[in-house]
């Protein structure tokens, strides 16, 4: 506990609130439209520090709340034997990504990092919603799961292109949740490994990263709350709007 508070004091108070007030609003994104929890975390807090020091941040409440989220819904089995392919070759493009390129490789990470929320909140918004024919999956899965692999060791953003891949299997809605969950969870582990690596995940980040789960999970509790009273497809366009604005301006300026 003293190395994560440390770490908060080498922050100072008003990183530390930013950080704080962070996973709350990344938690109340996840509670309404169910993804958006490491997304809106790497977007904010890359605004304020490095992007490998935001991504260590995330790491336990990403975990954590993945897991709960791949928990429920009665077709793990089922999803694991259809997915392999894919997560196996997420955690290899993240550990190849890490040991080549790094989260925390120069000033570019930050431009990347701003392609990649634009190009997630573009495709959010435009892109229609597709089909893919099951004959394709031999392939696309480890294709989408190796590019999602190396623009995770490289953003720490892992939704391009694994969700809109996972989208387009035709799966149920709760078969859908269960499968992002899987995938937000090995693109989780995969990525504390290679910050691990890299020297980028001590004892200091995970004791601050379990501090900040705390405020993740007030978030969703709140966002849960609010689920009942907005719509979610309107709250939906709203953030992938804001997300783009996000991508757009870390694009520009790193």
């Amino acid at each position: 506990m003293n190395t994560s508070l440390a770490f908060y004091q080498n922050l100072g108070l008003l990183l530390s609130l930013l950080v704080m007030g962070t996973f709350v609003l990344a938690g109340m994104v996840k509670g309404v439209i169910g993804l958006g929890l490491p997304t809106v975390a790497m977007g904010l807090l890359g605004l304020a520090m490095a992007p490998a020091q935001a991504a260590a941040l995330l790491i336990i409440p990403a975990t954590l709340t993945n897991l709960w989220q791949l928990a429920f819904g009665g077709h793990l089995r089922g999803l694991l034997a259809r997915l392999w392919p894919m997560l196996l070759a997420t955690a290899t493009g993240t550990g190849l990504g890490s040991r080549w390129l790094g989260i925390d490789g120069g000033p570019w990470v930050g431009r990347a990092l701003g392609a990649a929320l634009l190009l997630y909140a573009l495709s959010g918004l435009l892109l229609p919603t597709l089909r893919l024919p099951p004959r394709l999956e031999t392939w696309l899965g480890p294709a989408c799961g190796l590019a999602t692999g190396v623009v995770t060791a490289a953003t720490g953003v892992f939704v391009i292109p694994a969700v809109p891949y996972l989208q387009a299997l035709g799966l149920r809605k709760d078969e859908l949740v269960q499968a992002l969950g899987l995938s937000f969870t090995v693109s989780t582990l995969a990525l504390a490994a290679g910050l691990y690596g890299r020297g980028a995940l001590g004892s200091g980040e995970l004791g601050a990263s379990l501090l900040a789960l705390v405020p993740a999970l007030l978030g969703m509790w709140l966002g849960q709350a609010l689920r009942q009273r907005i719509s979610a497809l309107l709250f939906k366009r709203v953030f992938f709007c804001g997300l783009g604005l996000l991508g757009g301006h870390l694009s520009i300026n790193g």
